[in-house]
């Protein structure tokens, strides 16, 4: 049996200074820089806790609360919310400090699902993963739910296809 691990140990921490060459011709930042900032941290708590290589397997809805301008910071938080068998939901959060003022707000919110894949690029079988807070107990069990949510959006896609 895999060794059990905590969402704490699959915590992660990202920052990033928003600069002319990721951001569109209103000075803010690239959506697709966004993502792929959000991708990134994901990424991070996904090796913490799988101790593999892993790859994006979906991402959920992103919305752009507000503008990451040149100058600001852009801050991102993640964590392991759920494992299955071979996939896991990771939340990943992204907040925008204003530095010159100290303001922060939050602005992006996003669940993405990554597989672990050993050296010749098959799924591995990860460990359980144990919430330890009420707030990890509750995006546990609401994982679950959105994890019901995606199988049947993908079983509409290949039955559409």
């Amino acid at each position: 049996m895999s060794e059990i691990r905590t969402v704490r140990q699959s915590q992660a921490e990202y920052s990033e200074l928003c600069l002319p060459s990721n951001t569109n011709v209103l000075g803010t930042m690239l959506g697709g820089h966004v993502m792929h900032l959000v991708d990134l941290c994901g990424a991070i708590s996904g090796v913490r806790h799988a101790r593999a290589v892993v790859v994006t397997a979906s991402v959920d809805q992103m919305t752009f609360l507000h503008p990451i301008r040149i100058g600001d910071l852009a801050m991102l938080k993640s964590q392991v919310n759920r494992v299955f068998r071979t996939s896991m939901e990771v939340g990943v959060k992204l907040w925008v400090e204003n530095l010159r003022t100290g303001e922060v707000r939050h602005t992006s919110s996003a669940y993405l699902t990554f597989v672990a894949l050993d050296e010749s690029g098959n799924r591995i079988v990860l460990p359980p993963i144990v919430p330890e807070t009420p707030d990890e107990v509750r995006r546990h069990e609401e994982a679950a739910e959105r994890r019901a949510h995606r199988l049947a959006i993908k079983a509409k896609t290949k039955a559409d296809s």
